[in-house]
């Protein structure tokens, strides 16, 4: 991402996917617009980047969801949408760390909390969410936890 704000960058794509004729991109990211100025307005203020990813990724996590309900009641051409929009949408995150590179951090968060048993699991995710918030997918570090405390 460059330095211009993640809504911004959303903005422009949106007016580029009306010009392109592209309806489905457009609707995507104007949801995504709505769920940023709703959230905007609760907070009354501008949202950060880091705050506007995490509305993403809930968006994600949503789709990533029906996809699956979809794909298991055998209504496949849903399950596709749901797919083209997780696609849209994660054009604007923050390139994902590997799970090579989180499986590294977590292992290192273990150590340096000293965490031994399943209790400590909460210790541990709290200490890597500020760091890998935006940059992976936390129901992965979140497995990749309890897989390492659970020995």
């Amino acid at each position: 991402m460059t330095e211009e704000k993640i809504k911004l960058l959303i903005q422009e794509e949106v007016k580029s996917s009306m010009k392109k004729g592209d309806r489905e991109k457009t609707t995507t990211l104007r949801m995504a617009i709505s769920e940023i100025k709703k959230e905007e307005i609760e907070k009354k203020s501008d949202l950060s980047d880091q705050e506007v990813t995490s509305i993403l990724q809930k968006m994600i996590k949503q789709r990533k969801d029906s996809s699956n309900q979809f794909s298991s009641a055998g209504r496949n051409e849903l399950a596709q949408k749901e797919e083209r929009e997780i696609e849209t949408l994660t054009e604007f995150l923050p390139e994902q760390l590997g799970e090579e590179e989180i499986k590294k951090l977590v292992t290192k968060a273990i150590i340096n909390l000293k965490a031994e048993t399943p209790q400590d699991i909460g210790k541990v995710m709290g200490s890597l969410k500020s760091d890998l918030q935006g940059k992976a997918d936390m129901s992965l570090v979140s497995q990749l936890v309890k897989e390492n405390l659970a020995k």
